[in-house]
Order: C-alpha cells, then sequence, then structure tokens
C-alpha cells in the first residue's frame, strides 16, 4: 500500500458540478475523491440534515432551535433530500463524463452518536437525552445506509466504496458536557460500550451494504481510538496536532492490528499552508519513534485537520494539491 490523500467533505460554493470536477482532478488514482458535503447552499446541506435525510421511519424539520424528529416528512426533510439527490445525479454526470474511472469514492455521513446531539424530541429535548431515542436513531441510520450506498453504487459502477462516519460531538457525550435545551443543566454521559454498540449497529449495516472502507473521523481531544477499532471500523481518522503520546500509542497499536490511520496532517486554521517538508516531518517523527516501520507508513491516508467549507474554492483546491504532495513526501520515507 501508498500513502494517499482525501479531503474530509465540506467544500465551498453551492455548485456541485464544480465541485465534483475539482476533487475527482486533485484526487485522481491512487488517491480518494468525495462526494461533496456543501453547506453553504443552506438548511438540508449541512452534515445533519444530509445524514438525517437517511433516516428510515423517522422525519425531521427545523424549528428555531434546530433539527427535530417529526411525526411526518416536511419541507425541511424533502430540501435535505433533494439536494442528496442532486449531488449524486451530478456524480454521476461528471463521473460519466472522465476518460478514467476513479477507482473508489468516499462518502461521508454523521455518525449515530452526533446524530442524536443535534436532533431534538417533540419536547425540544436533544434525542441523546433518552436510552430509547438513542438506540432509534442509530437503528433508523442503519436501516438507512443501505440505499445511500446503492443510489451512490449506480452513479459511479465498480467504484469501491469507503465510507467516513463523522462523530464530531463524540468527546462530549462521553463527558457528558453537552447542555440540555434550557442550557442550565447537561445531559448524563453515555456510558463508553453504548457508544461502541451503536457503532457496531451503524458499521455491519455499511458492511452489509457494500462499503469497502469505513472510518470513523473524531476531533483529537479525547479521541476515543480504542472504541473506535472495537466497534470494528477499517481505521481512525483524527487531527494530529494535539495527539498525546498516549494517542500516538494507540494509533500505532491499531497500525500494528493492520488498521488504517487518516491522519489530518495538514493545517487548515492558518492564513497560509505549511510547507510540505513540516508536515511530513510531523508525521513521520513520531511514527518514527514508537517504532513504527517506514514500510508501515502505506496505512496512512492524509486529510486537511477539518473541513473545507470555511475557505475560497481556490485555497480549497491548493489544500488538496498539497495533500497530495505531502502523500508523496511520505511515500518517499517509505520506500526510503
Amino acid at each position: 500500500m501508498e500513502v494517499t490523500a482525501t479531503g474530509l467533505g465540506p467544500w465551498p460554493g453551492e455548485d456541485p458540478a464544480e465541485a465534483a470536477r475539482i476533487i475527482r482532478g486533485e484526487l485522481g488514482s491512487p488517491h480518494l475523491p468525495f462526494l461533496a458535503e456543501l453547506p453553504d447552499r443552506g438548511v438540508g446541506s449541512d452534515a445533519l440534515g444530509r445524514t438525517a435525510a437517511l433516516l428510515v421511519e423517522m422525519a425531521v424539520d427545523v424549528q428555531p432551535y434546530g433539527w427535530r424528529l417529526v411525526d411526518r416528512p416536511g419541507k425541511d426533510f424533502r430540501r435535505a433530500a433533494s439536494a442528496l439527490s442532486t449531488d449524486i445525479n451530478v456524480l454521476a454526470d461528471v463521473a460519466g463524463d472522465e476518460d478514467t474511472r476513479a477507482p473508489e469514492l468516499k462518502v461521508q455521513l454523521l455518525g449515530p452518536l452526533s446524530l442524536a446531539a443535534g436532533l431534538h424530541l417533540h419536547n425540544g429535548e436533544r434525542a441523546l437525552i433518552d436510552y430509547g431515542a438513542r438506540r432509534d436513531v442509530a437503528d433508523s441510520l442503519a436501516a438507512g445506509v443501505g440505499g445511500y450506498l446503492s443510489r451512490i453504487s449506480s452513479a459511479v459502477p465498480g467504484a469501491r466504496l469507503v465510507v467516513q462516519v463523522d462523530e464530531p460531538d463524540i468527546a462530549a457525550v462521553l463527558a457528558g458536557t453537552i447542555p440540555t435545551s434550557s442550557g442550565y443543566r447537561t445531559l448524563r454521559a453515555v456510558g463508553g460500550q453504548e457508544v461502541t454498540e451503536s457503532w457496531q449497529v451503524v458499521i455491519e449495516a455499511l458492511r452489509d451494504a457494500g462499503a469497502a472502507e469505513i472510518v470513523v473521523s473524531v476531533p483529537e481531544i479525547e479521541a476515543p481510538i480504542g472504541r473506535i477499532i472495537a466497534a470494528g471500523a477499517d481505521g481512525v481518522a483524527v487531527p494530529l496536532r494535539a495527539l498525546t503520546t498516549r494517542q500516538w500509542e494507540q494509533l500505532a497499536t491499531a497500525v500494528e492490528a493492520g488498521k488504517r490511520i487518516w491522519a489530518g496532517a495538514l493545517d487548515v486554521s492558518r492564513g497560509t499552508l505549511p510547507r510540505v517538508a513540516d508536515v511530513v516531518e510531523s508525521v513521520w517523527r513520531p511514527w518514527h519513534e514508537l517504532g513504527l516501520p517506514a514500510s508501515s507508513l502505506g496505512n496512512i491516508r492524509v486529510t486537511p485537520s477539518a473541513g473545507l467549507a470555511g475557505h475560497t474554492p481556490a485555497t480549497a483546491t491548493a489544500v488538496l494539491g498539497r495533500l497530495t504532495q505531502v502523500a508523496d513526501g511520505l511515500n518517499q520515507r517509505a520506500h526510503g
């Protein structure tokens, strides 16, 4: 295996065709192109609305406080579903015009815990507050991923499908620091074993639906790396900036078990992009210090430290180009 590059999903602008062409152009084989999320389009194009549109026998609409579970689909649900359908149709058109088909494609969806934290019950409280609601959200999402992946497969026939399950709120879910709707209290922490089991439900459904590789993406603070591996994921996607020595050791254990590390090595929080050599070193130094062989660098995909929706299209495009250069630099180390 060789080091490859991909993005995390969020992308600037409102034009899915332009996004698809840029992403597929910059991330040509062996790199991993992805289906862009375009939150600039508004309600339903954010990660929460997009994933909620996949739920089976659960409908949502938007209230002043956010997305709410409701009895029957309303205009917001239909808008989210329509935007996703448009993106899949555009992907099919763009991919169909290519001389050489990309062998892989990545799609993203919000994981069951962050989804339950973002969806509200009829009484306005977050679904995360209730064990039954958490279980229903995970089961509903698991039931919906098959239809999603089959539509993606139809758009890019023969492509190997990779799925990134995003859990941006997982540290707060496990720590019990997510506020109630009133803001005066916090929701009780969800137990680690329940988190692992929720992920297992969704991961198994994705696997059954044809996903060839599944990673769980989390922030680096308190990243539950061991739980992600225990849930059966093929890898962990995590920013590298603030990883502790213990977290690096957990990543090393995962690599030794044959798992992939999606390393959020390219810091996109500053005005200028870091130099390729500096980014390569930020991955290689801890790798080498942990005693991992250079040959195992092929278990890495390099990503930005965050999504790119807040950047200009030109900067986002430059980020993808820089990532492929970082991958080349790491491959030179691997074959050193």
